[in-house]
């Protein structure tokens, strides 16, 4: 018998405690901590930069295109400069 009230207890125990550790999970899994929050800004800005090296890179090899005459070449580096700008912005 006293087996018996010492399983009640427990499973009544179990059974009050189960929603608050339920709460701290969710709450734990749906929560991004400061660290996680500055490594996915670090991440973000290093592929912005690399993209604009990138873009940088195109941007030069169209202006001597350009500057040899090729309409096309100026009208592509005005929309590779746009795209820095974009990259520069964090947009």
């Amino acid at each position: 018998m006293i087996l018996l009230q010492g399983c009640v207890a427990s499973m009544v125990s179990n059974v009050v405690t189960a929603p608050v550790k339920i709460v701290s999970k969710t709450t734990d899994i749906l929560t991004t901590s400061q660290s996680e929050s500055d490594e996915k800004r670090g991440r973000d800005m290093r592929k912005r930069e690399e993209n604009v090296g990138k873009l940088s890179r195109q941007l030069k090899k169209v202006q001597e295109r350009c500057a040899d005459g090729d309409r096309d070449a100026c009208k592509k580096a005005r929309d590779i400069r746009d795209q820095i700008e974009d990259e520069r912005s964090g947009g």
